[in-house]
């Protein structure tokens, strides 16, 4: 019985084998289409729909969630096969930023990491790397001012975002008793602070510049642990000693995709703008309003120093929406005949915290 269970495994895998390749003609025949036209080689709304037809098609036992990680895979090699792309993320490497983007951009893409915000802004508008992806927020520590204040002089667009789930993990080579030592950067130590007080007692924190930076430490030294990412783990050798040891639960980080084109509407979609206002009694209730006769949802709403005049701000909007939409268009329209300057950021599929 387990023999012929093996067999037919064997043949499944012949078969999927075949149907991999013969998805990868036509994916080559698309990039050959797509080369002609200069059209973009990643395109959310189509991996969007992809991934819904795929959980609606799904029967189990997998579930949704692993389908969706194959398939991430599958996609990234066929767009690898047209052009292998570019992608630029906050670094080093092992990160949660490096994470996020093999994430979205899958194993076959070409990671560069950056020291800053600025230099992957800059290498996006310039083209020498293809995407970019930043942090934007945090459920637990709030936004990003160093992202937002990027797009003030920036025309990249955004052309997609991911909530990657942030947990923290204990590595090391050494027992749990025996640990002398944890690093991590500082955010890190903080979100475990409870864990650690009730496992590692008198071990002495220290703080470094990244997670990864802490997992190479304690590769090197006997006694020593880092609080770092699973994929850190497997880069430095490290034995995962404890998962999941944050005290809150539900700590997310919201990502966004740097890009150059318009993302078309995906029939679930976020729309990004940066308005500044005009200096007037009601002027912010001036602004919103329109949203709320239009029936459309502000998913967030955050004041900037504006970099141009003291004590002048910008204001970034995020709605449910996408530009093409008519309320949408209707109230932008609008919206530009009352504030002194508006900007739409970009509109993509919006994401959904997965844990």
């Amino acid at each position: 019985m387990l023999e012929d269970c093996r067999n037919e495994i064997d043949r499944i895998d012949g078969e999927i084998v075949r149907l991999l390749n013969e998805r990868a003609g036509f994916a080559q025949k698309i990039g050959n289409i797509k080369k002609e036209a200069k059209a973009p080689i990643y395109v959310p709304e189509r991996e969007k729909e992809v991934k819904d037809k795929l959980t609606a098609l799904n029967d189990g036992p997998l579930p949704d969630g692993a389908v969706h990680a194959i398939y991430r895979e599958v996609i990234s090699a066929m767009i690898a096969l047209e052009r292998p792309i570019s992608v630029a993320f906050l670094g080093p490497r092992d990160t949660f930023s490096h994470m996020a983007a093999v994430e979205v951009f899958g194993g076959s893409a070409k990671y560069h990491p950056f020291p800053s915000f600025a230099d992957i802004f800059t290498e996006v508008e310039r083209g020498r790397i293809d995407y970019g992806i930043v942090p934007v927020e945090s459920s637990m520590g709030g936004s990003v001012s160093d992202t937002q204040d990027r797009f003030i002089s920036s025309d990249l667009k955004i052309i997609n975002e991911m909530m990657l789930h942030i947990t923290q993990n204990l590595l090391s080579n050494t027992t749990l008793d025996g640990i002398k030592r944890v690093y991590s950067k500082d955010n890190a130590l903080l979100q475990c602070r409870g864990w650690l007080r009730a496992n590692v007692p008198t071990a002495e924190l220290i703080e470094t510049s990244s997670t990864a930076e802490a997992a190479r430490r304690a590769t090197n030294e006997d006694g020593a642990a880092a609080i770092a990412s699973k994929m850190a783990a497997s880069t430095y050798n490290l034995n995962l000693l404890a998962e999941r040891i944050e005290d809150a639960p539900h700590n997310f980080t919201r990502f966004l995709v740097l890009g150059r084109q318009i993302v078309k509407p995906s029939g679930d979609d976020k729309t990004s703008l940066m308005v500044s206002i005009k200096d007037k009694p009601g002027a912010l209730y001036s602004l919103l309003t329109p949203f709320s006769e239009a029936d459309i949802s502000l998913t967030r709403i955050e004041s900037r120093p504006s970099q141009k005049k003291a004590w002048e701000y910008v204001f970034f909007i995020d709605l449910l929406g996408h530009v093409d939409d008519d309320r949408v268009r209707t109230v932008l329209d609008h919206l530009e005949e009352q504030v002194h300057s508006l900007k739409v950021l970009g509109s993509f599929p919006r994401a959904r915290a997965i844990y």
